[in-house]
C-alpha cells in the first residue's frame, strides 16, 4: 500500500483503540513503566539544591525517551522489515497495527468521559458527596467539600485542560517525527506532572521537563481555541465567542498554556469555571451535568477535527518517513551484529 494510506489507516486506527477499547490497565501501560524509573531516580537522588540535580533531570528524560522511543522502534521495525521478508501483506499489517498502538498510548480522546459520567450520574442523583470522591480521580486539587457546581467545574475544567496534553501535542509531534515524535511529548509531559513543581524537592530535578514540556505545548496551545471554535460551530454552539476570550483570559492559569483551550470552551459553552482562590473564567454560570456533557462532545469533536485535519496529514507527508528512516537504521544496526 501507499505510504500515505498506511499512515490514514494507522491514526484511524489509533482513534478507533481509543473510542472502543480505552485505557490499558495500569499494571502494563508504559506509561506506568515510565513513572517508575522516575520514581526510582527521586528516591535516590540527595543533592537536590545544585546544579546537579538539574542535569540529573536532563539525563532522566533522555533515559526514559531513548529507552521507550528505542523498544518501540525495535518493535515496530522487526514488524516491518523482519516479519515484511517473510510475508510482505502480514509485515505491512502487523506494523499498521502496531504502530496504532503505540501511538494511541501517548494520547486520550474518550477516556475523560469515562470518568465524568459516573460523576454527572452522582450528582443528577443528588450524591454530591459520591461526585465529589470520583472527582479527586482525575484532579489533583482537593476536593473535599465542594458543591455540586464547583465539581461539575473541576470536570470541565480537566477535560478542557488536557485537551493540550492529551490530544494535540502528542498528535502534533507524531505527525512531524512519528513514533518517536509522540514519545518525546509524552516523556516531557510525564515527568513535568511529576517533577514540575517550584519547590526545594523538584524546582532544580524537575527544570528542564517543565520548560520543555511549555516549550512543546507552545504552538498547540494557542491553535486550540481555533479548533474549539470550528467544534462549536459544527455542534450550533457560541463558537464566535472562543478566540477573542482565549485571548483576553488565557493568562489567568497558572500555566503558561493550559489557560488557551479552558478559556475558549468556557466561552463557547457560555459557563464559568472556578478554582477557587486561583482564577475564574468566563461570564456564564457555574456548570450544570448536561454542561459537562456538553464539554466532553465539544472537546472530543475539537480533538478528532484536530487530528484528522493535522495530526493525520502532517504524519501522511513527514511522520511516518521519519518513522521508517529510523526503524532502517535501528533494524540496520541489529543486523550488523547479529
Amino acid at each position: 500500500m501507499p505510504l500515505w494510506l498506511d499512515a490514514v489507516l494507522i491514526v484511524i486506527l489509533a482513534l478507533a483503540i481509543d473510542r472502543f477499547v480505552g485505557e490499558f490497565p495500569n499494571s502494563v501501560h508504559p506509561l506506568r513503566w515510565m513513572g517508575n524509573i522516575l520514581s526510582a531516580i527521586d528516591r535516590r537522588l540527595e543533592d537536590r539544591g545544585s546544579r546537579k540535580a538539574t542535569a540529573v533531570g536532563f539525563l532522566s528524560y533522555l533515559l526514559v525517551f531513548a529507552l521507550f522511543a528505542g523498544i518501540g522502534l525495535c518493535v515496530t521495525s522487526l514488524a516491518r522489515i523482519g516479519i515484511s521478508q517473510i510475508d510482505p501483506l502480514a509485515g505491512e499489517v502487523c506494523w499498521i497495527i502496531l504502530t496504532a498502538l503505540f501511538f494511541k498510548i501517548s494520547f486520550a480522546v474518550f477516556s475523560f468521559r469515562k470518568h465524568c459520567d459516573p460523576i454527572c450520574r452522582d450528582l443528577d442523583e443528588g450524591n454530591v458527596e459520591d461526585a465529589d470522591a470520583r472527582v479527586q480521580m482525575i484532579v489533583s486539587r482537593d476536593t473535599r467539600g465542594m458543591d455540586a457546581e464547583h465539581v461539575a467545574s473541576s470536570c470541565c475544567e480537566t477535560v478542557s485542560e488536557n485537551l493540550v496534553d492529551s490530544v494535540y501535542s502528542p498528535s502534533l509531534y507524531f505527525g512531524l517525527f512519528g513514533l518517536p515524535g509522540a514519545v518525546m511529548f509524552r516523556c516531557a509531559n510525564l515527568m513535568d506532572a511529576m517533577w514540575g513543581y517550584l519547590n526545594d524537592r523538584y524546582a532544580r530535578l524537575g527544570f528542564f521537563p517543565a520548560k520543555f514540556d511549555d516549550v512543546l505545548g507552545f504552538v498547540t496551545s494557542r491553535v486550540s481555541p481555533y479548533f474549539i471554535a470550528l467544534a462549536g460551530m459544527v455542534l450550533g454552539m457560541d463558537w464566535r465567542r472562543a478566540v477573542p476570550a482565549a485571548r483576553a483570559e488565557h493568562t489567568k492559569t497558572p500555566s503558561p498554556n493550559s489557560g488557551w483551550s479552558m478559556t475558549a470552551a468556557a466561552a463557547v459553552l457560555g459557563i464559568s469555571m472556578e478554582k477557587r482562590g486561583v482564577y475564574v473564567m468566563g461570564d456564564g454560570p457555574l456548570p450544570t451535568t448536561d454542561d459537562v456533557r456538553r464539554c466532553c462532545r465539544l472537546i472530543e469533536l475539537s480533538s478528532v477535527l484536530f487530528m484528522i485535519t493535522v495530526g493525520l496529514v502532517l504524519f501522511a507527508i513527514a511522520g511516518i518517513r521519519v518513522q521508517i528512516l529510523l526503524e532502517d537504521a535501528i533494524f540496520g544496526f541489529w543486523g550488523s551484529i547479529f
